[in-house]
């Protein structure tokens, strides 16, 4: 049954909003008015929460708002959906009350279009697959998966599990990178103010005595002189080098090339390496034990790869199990993939675990990505502070040193 969401105003005269399902436009303005309601708009709710108004306005709407669900929003919706199917309620009334629940009216009107499809007999998947910009592929093929085998709730903590463990690392990945890269980017905004102003300030005072001054100021008065003339002209080159990296970016052949030589660098290189494994196993995993067929499950996985060059080698993968060869057989051939990751899928397939044996090698590159990132920004840290402990003592003397020739001078 197609849902509407509604405007009107109540017998107080205050206005009310939310969401009716009814089968026609007419139908849901005369259940407004049994509720005793004076309908001012009554539009069908749309893709994503939008109302199919075909307007130029819902248009731009569907195109610069954001997604209903962030990927936080969405981890807690999965659980919330989760637990109410585990405790035997059916989906439709489990939909019902996360869309009464919801504070939010985007959130509101889509899991209402969600359990208006429901009701209408379209399955769970099908209805989340209207929604691309809130429910990606993979999301839609695991749901699926559960509701053909039976086990929707089962499979639904799953996932709830899997995005929890995804947030949950690149948030302490994040976390790791945010302090280094403040403190870099409050050194160089001092060390710009300093040698742009304070020194030749300073300098300033000096100028009338005939001595001249020290080579320290000297130098730091042309940095400060250079980046006065020609910082705009600095600014200018980062810009277009920025929009020439966006333009180069949206060349294929370029990215995989970057992507390639980026799983080369010593220590991001790796991280990067054992971040896209983790996902790529983790999720393979999930979709397995979900009872996703093996290759639709491998191709499923390659979309969650970020890195260019492993999303071909896992496609590439992919090819050869299609031709026969063992999944773990295929994964070693592709050297850019962890040996981890190999060996656990040799070790599934002999003992028929390997949903099983797939999510501990996640786990264990996830917990091998953590620590190597915190080590990294553990020696990054120290290193920044002092750097920029450095260069501020070196403005300084530049400052003092004028300060004691003179003093010198007048003893």
């Amino acid at each position: 049954m197609p849902a509407y969401s509604f405007e009107a105003i109540n017998p107080q005269g205050q206005t009310r909003k939310g969401v009716i399902e009814a089968d026609t436009v007419k139908s849901a303005r005369n259940q407004l008015r049994a509720q005793s309601l004076v309908p001012l708009a009554v539009e069908p709710v749309g893709a994503g929460g939008a109302t199919q108004s075909g307007s130029e306005g819902g248009w731009r709407d569907r195109l610069m708002t954001r997604p209903v669900f962030n990927t936080t929003g969405l981890a807690i919706w999965t659980r919330q959906i989760a637990g109410l199917v585990a405790a035997g309620l059916p989906l439709e009334r489990a939909l019902s009350a996360l869309s009464e629940e919801a504070e939010d009216e985007k959130q509101r009107n889509l899991v209402a279009a969600l359990r208006a499809e429901v009701n209408g007999g379209s399955p769970f998947a099908k209805a989340l697959a209207q929604h691309p910009r809130e429910f990606s592929p993979i999301y839609t093929s695991v749901i699926g998966a559960g509701e053909q085998s039976g086990n929707l709730g089962l499979v639904l903590e799953r996932l709830a599990d899997d995005l929890e463990e995804q947030q949950n690392l690149k948030a302490k990945l994040i976390g790791a990178a945010l302090y280094p890269a403040i403190v870099t980017l409050v050194a160089i905004v001092i060390v710009m103010f300093l040698v742009g102003y304070v020194v030749p300030q300073v300098a300033n005072v000096f100028a009338g005595s005939k001595r001249a001054l020290p080579m320290l100021t000297v130098i730091m008065l042309a940095i400060g002189s250079f980046v006065k003339s020609y910082g705009w002209l600095m600014l200018v080159a980062i810009i277009l080098a920025a929009i020439g990296a966006r333009f180069a970016w949206a060349n294929a052949a370029f990215r995989d090339r970057f992507d390639a030589a980026w799983l080369n660098f010593p220590v991001l290189g790796r991280l990067a390496r054992g971040y896209n494994a983790a996902r790529f196993s983790s999720t393979l995993a999930m979709l397995a034990a979900a009872g996703v067929p093996i290759l639709k499950a491998l191709q499923a996985a390659a979309q969650t790869l970020s890195n260019g060059a492993m999303k071909a080698d896992a496609m590439d993968a992919l090819i050869l199990v299609r031709e026969g060869a063992p999944l773990a057989s295929a994964l070693s051939q592709k050297k850019r993939f962890p040996a981890l990751v190999s060996m656990f899928a040799r070790q599934g397939e002999k003992t028929g675990q390997l949903p099983a044996m797939l999510q501990r090698a996640a786990q264990q590159l996830s917990g091998d990505v953590q620590r190597r990132a915190l080590q990294l920004a553990t020696i990054l840290e120290p290193l920044l502070i002092v750097a920029m402990g450095l260069v501020v003592m070196l403005i300084v003397l530049a400052v003092l040193l004028p300060i004691i020739q003179l003093n010198q001078l007048v003893k």
